[in-house]
């Protein structure tokens, strides 16, 4: 099982099954003229952003190829693997940008989403979860039995799911064993063994199965903060020794015997360089202390980013020295009532833009989609339904004089629950300039 970055673009008969895609008239948002097009005929066409209907998302490419290029080259520097979790986006067209830019693999929670990994040849890939359902337990096994090449990493944090998994696994008797990590969690956590003692039983029970392969250990250390006080870096910091110490006893134990290749992994958007400070040392590209030994983050909003949570917590932003990072999606929304003074309702709600992570974010608004923005001020949201925005207007502000029909540029918290709402996303160059050509259209597989 080779650690080096795959460096390597996904199965190009089925990204090209992308272009070909023709378009309907009902994805959301989309000009009518786009029906019966295929999207690569539609985006040949050099569609523009004032054709688009709100509510709309928009990702922009420069601040794509910035985080891409930044996390590349943080994670370079530190001698990191990179394996970012594609639940963010759930976008084959982005995870082949970030394995072109250096990452090893695709992270995945889900079994349906591994299949859509695997269908569009992702070659490498870690499932960031127990594997225990039985039917898709089974397609695995025989994926990795009919290809050599195919990579799969699972997690087990007891002796009841390696139970569970041999329990199928024993029916199969596959030719190629499952390679699994050790899960170590935290009371009041997520999952993963709670105790690093516990954690070596479940990795006795790993090394006994006839079935099951023993590569290394894994966690979750966002689980255990929310922001970055002292109280929530101590917790972090603290869980990550934990899960230091508990691959160094493996480790000495021989628990890995007979494997040449380990893995190390954590970190999610929030606490990379905490994960880089505590496990970075256990990296052994060369195999100089035992068995070749690569530790792999699983950040996986980087390559978006945002206007809220990341924009506040991402070791990029708030580490000083360090290049941030840049929020490469937007929403646009239009006025659609103004029903008493100081309040305008948009025409975008919780199925159209996140809220989980904090509410969306005024920050220009304009006649028209395309036209040219101004900064707006003194406005800010105050809650969602369904398909509305409660636009709060300080009367001194320049949305004070805010109009029907005009729209408002909205900056986002959250990428994860973003994606999931919009099947196409429309990409445009960058954040600057009136009535830009849609360059792409980026499609989702939740």
């Amino acid at each position: 099982m080779t650690l080096e970055p795959s460096g390597r673009t996904l199965d190009p008969r089925v990204m090209a099954r992308l272009s070909k895609v023709t378009l309907t008239g009902m994805e959301k948002s989309m000009p009518h003229r786009a029906a019966g097009h295929d999207v690569g005929g539609f985006l040949a066409s050099s569609p523009r952003l004032s054709e688009f209907s709100t509510p709309l998302l928009v990702l922009t490419d420069l601040e794509l190829e910035h985080n891409l290029t930044v996390m590349s080259e943080w994670c370079a520097g530190r001698g990191l693997g990179l394996a970012p979790h594609g639940k963010t986006t759930m976008a084959p067209a982005l995870w082949e940008r970030q394995l072109a830019a250096g990452a090893w693999g695709i992270s995945l929670a889900t079994p349906s989403q591994l299949r859509v990994a695997v269908e569009f040849g992702v070659r490498r890939i870690q499932l960031a979860n127990a594997l225990v359902d039985p039917p898709s337990l089974r397609w695995v096994s025989s994926r990795l039995d009919d290809d050599p090449e195919l990579q799969i990493l699972s997690w087990v944090d007891s002796p009841e799911t390696v139970a569970a998994m041999e329990g199928v696994l024993a029916e199969l008797s596959p030719q190629r064993p499952l390679t699994v990590l050790i899960e170590l969690g935290a009371p009041g956590g997520r999952t993963g063994a709670r105790t690093v003692e516990e954690a070596k039983h479940v990795a006795r029970a790993v090394s006994s199965s006839r079935w099951l392969r023993l590569a290394g250990v894994s966690g979750y250390e966002g689980a255990l903060a929310h922001d970055a006080s002292d109280a929530g870096l101590h917790a972090v910091r603290g869980y990550l020794e934990q899960l230091a110490a508990l691959h160094r006893s493996l480790l000495a134990d021989g628990e890995y015997a007979g494997v040449d290749d380990l893995v190390v992994t954590a970190g999610g958007s929030a606490y990379f360089d905490e994960v880089a400070d505590a496990l970075g040392p256990l990296a052994d590209p060369e195999g100089a202390s035992g068995p070749r030994c690569s530790v792999l983050l699983r950040s996986g909003a980087y390559i978006i980013h945002d206007d809220g949570f990341y924009r506040m917590i991402s070791p990029l932003g708030r580490t000083p020295g360090q290049t941030p990072l840049r929020s490469a999606m937007h929403a646009w929304a239009r006025v659609v009532s103004r029903p008493q003074p100081g309040l305008a309702l948009l025409d975008a709600g919780k199925r159209d833009v996140p809220f989980d992570e904090g509410l969306p974010e005024p920050q220009l608004y304009a006649d028209q989609l395309g036209s040219p923005t101004k900064p707006l001020t003194g406005a800010r949201v105050t809650a969602v339904n369904d398909q509305h925005a409660f636009l709060e207007l300080d009367p001194d502000g320049s949305g004070a004089d805010l109009r029907v029909g005009q729209v408002v540029r909205l900056g986002l918290s959250h990428p994860c629950t973003a994606f999931d709402k919009w099947r196409m996303i429309p990409v445009l160059p960058d954040s600057d300039g009136d009535d830009p050509v849609v360059v792409d259209l980026v499609q989702t597989f939740f």
